[in-house]
């Protein structure tokens, strides 16, 4: 993803350039000084060029109104920015400019972001207008924005100074979060009806919840997997959304069982950071490192305003933020890749776009196939990458490990913390909206309706089979799945469960209703 212009970089890219500023976020319409106006895409990215009588002045103010102006607002630019040249240039425009809009919204986002005062010229004055331009990002719903009389500024920030994750309104973005899931899922009960539909997905439940372990290199646990299950049927879109200490306690608890080395539940006090360790066993490398223990409340604070201020739109891209920027936070010692999948059924089920008993097989989705896998650890670097380049170094692992409050031992050392505290708090997840938008269209098309149509055949060949010998549906499925694993072999333990099926007349009748029912999904079974 281009960051900044080759050359002659007017406005973000200039402050880019003049501050020697380094962004994990991206800059998604840059611009420069060109021989003709012209404009260049690379995937989102917009990069523009304007003839030189659109140069601004050579000053920061001038290249900062033009980022305003022009280009589409990056917070984490400017805290960069301000941590730099201080409060004096903005608190000069203003006072120059006291009922301009420019001036009175870098001013507010000035306050804002560095949680510092300025003074405000006693002739200020001008219509209210918005801090973010609601065309451009996504903002606070209308019946959250709040008027700053102090400014005149319609705060329509959907987070905090300490959470308020990006999203570009790019194409490809408005197109993700327009995802009609509620028609999707309705065009899957008309074609199999409420009843199979909801057999389908308590069974894709118990498959979510064992895809989920996959993902983490524990699938074959067979208790923690029912566990993990049952909470997903039950706590889904029930009580607060789990954000609080409090909720994110009770769930991680429920999730993780009794026996764990934590030694307490709920929000970590200890450092935690994402890795593998090479195959020889003695290097370990970091792909992330979250956010310390003491930030975490703040964020995860940050992240419920984001919710409470984005009430009534676009249910995907709720879901989208609340669980990626949850797996980012990183907030508990265990458990965190299990509630971030987690929340993304627990938020469209609260939006209701999805409706109970059904859960969406996200896990299972990404576990399926490695390119699947692959493209999920895609997307989780597109904030991880950038982020661990800038720190690179600035981190290490002392010989001595650390027990911390929480039972977690650690031996990370990372003090500098400050380097990338724009980054944490202003996160950009445009592309992970984009993600998931996909993934949950492929689920419900394909994944959804598959099982869907599995069970219908099921269902189907369970009667026929039942019609050559009177049985339980218990012996019908376990004989049709037998029949489906072994290709049509026939099992020893089969026929010792069953003896009628030594009859070769019933077997190969059997057999006969299984091929016919199952001849797309099985192959090599042939009677």
């Amino acid at each position: 993803m281009m960051n900044t212009p080759i050359s002659d970089p007017i406005g973000a890219a200039w402050l880019v350039r003049y501050a020697s500023i380094e962004l994990v976020s991206p800059l998604y319409v840059s611009s420069s000084i060109g021989g003709r106006r012209q404009t260049y895409k690379d995937g989102d990215v917009i990069h523009n060029a304007y003839q030189e009588t659109a140069r601004p002045l050579d000053t920061i103010i001038a290249h900062l109104q033009f980022h305003m102006r022009h280009e589409v607002l990056n917070l984490e630019l400017l805290v960069r920015l301000f941590e730099q040249i201080g409060a004096n240039d903005v608190q000069a425009w203003v006072n120059a400019e006291p009922t301009g809009s420019y001036a009175r919204r870098m001013a507010f986002l000035y306050e804002w972001l560095m949680d510092k005062h300025l003074e405000v010229p006693s002739n200020i004055g001008g219509n209210y207008v918005d801090a973010l331009v609601t065309k451009k990002l996504v903002t606070s719903s209308p019946s959250q924005v709040i008027k700053n009389a102090r400014w005149r500024i319609n705060d329509n920030l959907a987070g905090t100074r300490h959470f308020c994750p990006m999203l570009v309104k790019t194409e490809a973005f408005t197109q993700a979060a327009a995802l009609d899931i509620a028609t999707m899922v309705d065009k899957l009960n008309d074609e199999f009806g409420q009843d199979l539909l909801m057999r389908a997905s308590v069974w894709m439940t118990l498959r979510e919840s064992k895809a989920s372990f996959t993902i983490e290199g524990e699938g074959k646990e067979l208790k923690r997997i029912e566990r993990f299950a049952d909470v997903m049927a039950r706590r889904t879109g029930t009580g607060d959304i789990p954000l609080d200490p409090e909720s994110l306690a009770e769930l991680q608890q429920e999730i993780l069982g009794s026996k764990t080395v934590i030694q307490q539940y709920g929000v970590r006090q200890s450092p935690v950071f994402v890795s593998h360790t090479q195959v020889n066993g003695f290097k370990e490398i970091v792909h992330y490192i979250a956010p310390p223990a003491d930030d975490i409340a703040d964020k995860l604070e940050g992240l419920q305003v984001f919710m409470e201020k984005t009430e009534g739109q676009s249910a995907l891209m709720r879901s989208a933020v609340a669980s990626f920027a949850f797996v980012y936070i990183h907030p508990l010692a265990d458990g965190n890749g299990r509630v971030h999948r987690f929340l993304i059924n627990d938020v469209l089920r609260r939006d209701q776009v999805i409706h109970e008993p059904i859960i969406l097989p996200i896990s299972q989705a990404i576990a399926e196939h490695p390119s699947d896998r692959h493209a999920y650890d895609k997307i989780l670097d597109r904030v991880s990458v950038p982020l661990m380049k800038q720190i690179r170094d600035h981190y290490s692992f002392d010989k001595q490990a650390v027990t911390y409050p929480d039972g977690i031992r650690s031996n990370l050392n990372f003090g500098n913390t400050h380097l990338i505290q724009p980054a944490w708090r202003f996160m950009d997840l445009t592309p992970h909206v984009q993600y998931l938008s996909g993934l949950i269209a492929h689920v419900i098309e394909k994944e959804m309706h598959n099982e869907s149509q599995y069970l219908r055949k099921h269902d189907h060949a369970r009667l026929a089979i039942k019609e050559i010998v009177e049985m339980p549906n218990s012996y019908a499925d376990r004989i049709i799945r037998s029949m489906l694993q072994n290709k049509g072999a026939k099992s020893n333990k089969l026929l010792k469960d069953y003896p009628f099926l030594a009859n070769d007349e019933v077997w190969d009748d059997i057999f006969s209703i299984v091929v016919e029912t199952f001849k797309d999904e099985a192959d090599g079974l042939n009677s």
